[in-house]
């Protein structure tokens, strides 16, 4: 089974900007039922599909795949539910792993969070300077729940 293991910090000042170019992101939710999510995801010029478990601590199940274009757009269009999620993330390596910085765009704008992979929940990790509050456990910045309850609506 594969297991994500991931931290998710709110982001603080513009420091970070500098450090990587972004790709634009578009990912709906076929499903977000609590305890399992499949995610629809364009990115850049590639599509996936993600099926995600229940969170226990930082850590869950995730399987991705890589699916055609074509399909990925499909299926934003015609099965996920609204709104989508809109994002340019840019990807920043720090020491041994890399931060993803998520600005997001339309109903969440304004929100920039910061996501870390680790390879066990209790890695010591560098933080950035850019990093503010952790939010890892905080239901609401989780991408499937800023579909159904948008940032600007908070």
């Amino acid at each position: 089974m594969a297991i994500e293991i991931e931290r998710k910090f709110l982001v603080t000042g513009n420091d970070w900007r500098s450090l990587s170019k972004g790709i634009v992101y578009r990912q709906g939710y076929v499903s977000s039922e609590p305890g399992r999510t499949v995610r629809v995801r364009v990115a850049g010029d590639i599509g996936y599909l993600t099926i995600k478990g229940a969170t226990r601590g930082v850590s869950r199940s995730e399987f991705e795949y890589v699916i055609p274009l074509a399909d990925a757009e499909d299926l934003l269009e015609n099965l996920c539910d609204r709104p989508l999620i809109e994002k340019v993330r840019y990807k920043i390596p720090i020491g041994t792993v890399v931060w993803e910085v998520d600005e997001f765009l339309g109903d969440n704008q304004g929100l920039i969070v910061a996501e870390v992979e680790l390879t066990a929940a209790d890695q010591i990790i560098d933080r950035p300077t850019w990093l503010g509050e952790e939010v890892s456990h905080d239901v609401r910045y989780f991408n499937a729940s800023l579909a159904k309850h948008p940032f600007s609506r908070w």
